[in-house]
């Protein structure tokens, strides 16, 4: 079975990503602030993922389940994308912040 950060390897581009980061931070809490920039490093896209949880106590279960870590005031979660065609896929920074419930109910 995958661990949940290896489901989010899984992923293309950011935008399959975010859905399902979302997912994943849902189950310690509320997801109050999502960051995600596009990276790349010796030939291999990343996403570069800073986010914020309601609260410190949700941020320290999931740094700790996680093995997540601390940049600053964020929690960052490195994602290696799953390799596909640069110019096909959506590669742009995304950003959200206190999403609506509308748009949390769309995106887990």
């Amino acid at each position: 079975m995958n661990t949940p950060y290896q489901r989010l390897t899984e992923c293309a581009d950011i935008t399959e990503l975010r859905p399902r980061l979302h997912a994943l931070c849902s189950s310690f809490g509320s997801l109050s602030r999502l960051d995600i920039l596009p990276a790349t490093q010796a030939g291999k896209r990343q996403a570069l993922c800073f986010l914020r949880m309601d609260t410190a106590e949700q941020e320290r279960r999931l740094m700790n389940e996680l093995g997540v870590g601390r940049f600053g005031g964020d929690l960052v979660v490195v994602v290696d994308l799953k390799a596909g065609d640069a110019n096909n896929s959506t590669f742009r920074p995304s950003s959200s912040r206190n999403p609506a419930p509308q748009e949390r109910a769309l995106s887990q």
